[in-house]
């Protein structure tokens, strides 16, 4: 099983920073903006808080892609 990788929209993000909140190991904000900032791809132990991160955003900025 592949460890799935993280796509985000940045012309969706509205900087909202649920993202930030629920995986800050892999999300961070942009200090001009506030869009959201791909720190790295997950590892298998960030799974669970990059879905939460995926389901919490609110403009659907983030998807976990499944390879």
């Amino acid at each position: 099983m592949t460890t799935p990788r993280i796509e985000l929209a940045l012309d969706k993000c509205v900087g909202g920073g649920q993202c930030v909140l629920a995986a800050p190991q892999l999300f961070d904000q942009d200090e001009q903006d506030g869009t959201v900032i791909l720190l790295r791809q997950p590892e298998a132990a960030d799974i669970g808080s990059a879905s939460q991160a995926e389901l919490v955003c609110p403009a659907r900025a983030i998807q976990l892609i499944e390879e």
